[in-house]
């Protein structure tokens, strides 16, 4: 909503003149999601845990049905454009923070969430051009099929399995980039085109010390400006452990085609010498260990396509397939290289009322670091939605993460409050399991 006394008391508190009053535009807004979710890891009897070899090992602590209360992506934001004189500019900033509705805010290995400009937050300049900002964002490539998952934020969000490479709770593919530069085109006859370049600015190089002995090779360290938060939002041990997953430059760019009931996009993202010294099943003693044993330091990068059709009012049908790679990795040992695929339907049969299903599938990678496995895995879910308004809405959400025997996706990646995951009670990961629930929950806008 339009916060017109909020602007006319910042212009008199800093001394500007009703005509820059004018000139200016604030917007407050938010978006509260809260639910209960009724959980399992389907973790029962003897399983395999990560790295643990053929030997069979019980789970400890209670891997059955669990009720968790889950503040999902509430977040609230101030934004702001200035018209910049008759140059048919405008200067544009914007600060999002995320808020931990249900859950205490506090500081973790990811930084505070809760803080301030914890979310997307930029400063920027628009014109005929289009835009060009500096800041923190969501990828082209994230953005580019966010509108094509309707389970977004819940336990069926659909980064569960895309966008992400490992079947962790995160999506290497699907994030919010800090220390970020970006160009927005204009809508052009439907056509729109996003890109994005982020630096690595970081100083760690394939000599870098690593605490634990040894090397930890290239962007093993922070990046310049961060407290003590890997690059991809991985610390892996210590305050300078990036060893899983931490990158350097990152490139990402989307094009979009929307036009009627059409919308199709194809995007890239690029991640440089991605450290995964951590899968290592070597000490990290040099970063030329045998090949073999090895994960390292190398590219990552995907691509996907997505196309969306509407039928009419009532159904709208999702596709996307996505193939994402990695380098400088034996094939028996990498497990980032796969294709994944999704397909979702929405039914509305009231005009307040819809049915949403939806499909991921992970296909079997060549390998992982314990060497050639079967970890394929499947997504399922389906929800009902009622819509008091165009700001407020009731959801019921059920979904199932059916892992092969030596596969550990999670469930709620990306969004959700409380991620089911692979780990138990010790913070051991085991694959395998058929983790399920049932989620109800709210969301209010503003």
């Amino acid at each position: 909503m339009k916060i017109s006394r909020i602007a006319l008391a910042c212009a008199m508190a800093f001394g500007a003149s009703g005509v820059a009053v004018a000139q200016t535009s604030v917007q407050l807004y938010g978006h509260a999601d809260l639910s209960i979710d009724y959980m399992t890891k389907g973790l029962s009897g003897a399983h395999h845990s990560v790295g643990g070899g053929p030997t069979p090992t019980d789970p400890v602590g209670h891997m059955g049905y669990e009720t968790d209360v889950s503040s999902n992506l509430s977040y609230i934001g101030v934004r702001a454009s200035h018209d910049l004189g008759d140059s048919g500019l405008k200067a544009l900033v914007q600060f999002e923070t995320q808020v931990d509705v249900a859950s205490t805010p506090s500081e973790g290995g990811s930084g505070v969430k809760g803080a301030f400009a914890s979310r997307n937050s930029f400063l920027g300049i628009a014109g005929n051009f289009g835009a060009f900002k500096v800041g923190k964002t969501d990828t082209p490539y994230k953005l580019s099929t966010g509108r094509m998952d309707p389970f977004s934020a819940t336990i069926g969000d659909y980064n569960s399995i895309m966008g992400n490479t490992g079947g962790d709770n995160r999506a290497e593919f699907d994030q919010r980039l800090s220390h970020s530069m970006w160009y927005e085109s204009p809508n052009m006859s439907g056509f729109r085109a996003n890109a994005l370049f982020s630096p690595g600015m970081n100083r760690a190089s394939s000599n870098t010390p690593f605490f634990g002995g040894g090397l930890g090779g290239a962007n093993s360290n922070p990046a310049s400006g961060e407290n003590a938060v890997c690059t991809g939002g991985n610390l892996s041990g210590g305050a300078f452990d990036c060893t899983d997953g931490s990158f350097g430059d990152a490139y990402s760019v989307a094009g979009v085609y929307n036009a009627g009931p059409f919308y199709a996009t194809l995007a890239y993202e690029k991640h440089k010498d991605v450290n995964r010294h951590g899968d290592d099943n070597t000490p990290l003693i040099t970063t030329g260990a045998p090949s073999g044993a090895t994960v390292g330091v190398g590219n990552e990068q995907a691509w996907k396509v997505g196309l969306q059709y509407s039928l009419g009012e009532a159904t709208i049908i999702d596709a996307i397939f996505e193939r994402m790679t990695r380098g400088n990795t034996p094939d028996d040992f990498n497990e980032r290289q796969r294709d994944g695929t999704w397909l979702a339907v929405t039914q509305k049969f009231t005009p307040k009322d819809d049915i949403n299903v939806g499909w991921a599938h992970a296909a079997k990678t060549p390998g992982s670091p314990e060497g050639p496995v079967d970890n394929k895995s499947d997504m399922f879910a389906i929800g009902y939605k009622h819509h008091f308004d165009k700001q407020a809405n009731w959801y019921a959400v059920f979904a199932r993460q059916n892992n092969s025997s030596q596969s550990h996706f999670d469930l709620g990646a990306s969004g959700h409050g409380i991620t089911t995951d692979c780990h138990d009670a010790a913070g051991t990961c085991f694959t395998g399991g058929k983790i399920q629930g049932a989620s109800i929950g709210a969301q209010y806008n503003f």
